[in-house]
């Protein structure tokens, strides 16, 4: 890369993440390339023999930098043994690119529990953060998103923790949506601060005190209204509220496809109404909000759905793109020292 590229977002991706991989990471790459010229700089992690005709057959070949790597981690072998016995996977190689500088972020499709091993354990966790959390972004009813973690990386959370991942959602959603004073709250079966566990109630009672901008406990039913910009809760409770939304919009999607069409009449009524309707499939898509960074790292991961396609994977890279462009890791470190200096 010249010098005048310098300051070009660095994105390596995982060839070999995901259940339609290698194919839908290098259509991904085809299309950013067309939409994003000279914008970002790609790289693709991973078997060369695999991913070279890959990119050959899309004509981008001289286009991508590709790192070898010779293993790959399956999406059912567990965390430790990913870590241990496959030292030259593609997460494995990308994870030290990213540590060593040579690339700004990786974006993986692959085994969710080996991608946060294997990044934490190479990548290391930013000073005043125990743990990394998973983020996703939850669209809501009146426009904009509400940003939920810990999604899954971590079952068992202290109130500390909990702080922590307010601090994190807090830097990312300034970062990547430009919002100046997100506001906070901890995920609860009430409003009322009584309620909720013992770990809830402390963490909401120092998030009372930081400089934060806490509004208070959010029920299941805020994630959507538009209440909070920032939701966070322990990893256990994330993924299963993140799981049902998904569930919830797959059930809502078959029935009204299925009453929409259950006869002549019907179907010729959604001729006249074809583009809301494609407004309201574009908002409960999980594709359009694909892209879950694993904050607190000491590097930028992105990590997409494991089911995805071309056009999902192509929005977790521009997950990656926001992060490296607003210097997201800084911007927590300095969160974080503020937060033990009041």
């Amino acid at each position: 890369m010249s010098a005048s590229d310098a300051n070009i977002p660095r994105i390596l991706v995982d060839g070999h993440g995901g259940d339609h991989a290698p194919d839908m990471v290098v259509d991904a790459l085809a299309s950013l390339l067309k939409k994003r010229r000279g914008q970002l700089h790609f790289g693709i992690v991973g078997i060369s023999d695999v991913l070279l005709p890959a990119l050959e057959s899309r004509g981008i070949a001289s286009q991508v930098e590709l790192v070898p790597a010779t293993e790959v981690v399956d999406m059912c072998e567990g965390p430790a043994m990913a870590v241990r016995r496959k030292k030259d996977s593609s997460m494995h190689v990308g994870a030290r690119m990213v540590r060593d500088g040579h690339w700004d972020a990786l974006v993986s499709a692959g085994n969710t529990g080996a991608l946060m091993a294997i990044s934490k354990l190479i990548l290391k966790t930013l000073p005043g953060i125990d743990r990394p959390a998973i983020a996703s972004m939850i669209p809501g009813v009146k426009g904009g998103s509400t940003l939920l973690l810990d999604c899954g990386a971590n079952v068992d959370c202290t109130s500390n923790h909990l702080v922590q991942f307010a601090v994190m959602g807090s830097c990312y959603m300034k970062a990547a949506e430009g919002i100046e004073s997100p506001r906070v709250g901890v995920l609860n079966i009430g409003h009322e601060d009584i309620k909720g566990t013992d770990v809830v109630k402390v963490a909401a009672s120092e998030l009372r005190e930081s400089p934060l901008n806490f509004t208070g406990n959010a029920e299941g039913t805020d994630i959507f209204a538009g209440k909070f910009d920032v939701v966070v809760c322990d990893g256990f409770v994330g993924n299963v509220a993140l799981k049902a939304m998904e569930g919830a919009a797959g059930f809502i999607r078959y029935h009204l496809k299925h009453e929409l069409t259950r006869n002549p009449i019907t179907r010729a009524g959604t001729l006249f109404v074809r583009s809301a309707l494609q407004r309201f499939r574009s908002a409960i898509d999980p594709d359009e909000y694909n892209g879950a960074p694993l904050l607190g790292l000491n590097g930028i991961v992105v990590k997409s759905h494991g089911s995805a396609g071309s056009h999902a994977y192509a929005n977790a890279i521009e997950v990656a793109r926001r992060e490296v462009e607003s210097n997201l890791s800084s911007m927590i470190v300095d969160s974080m020292n503020a937060l033990v200096t009041e």
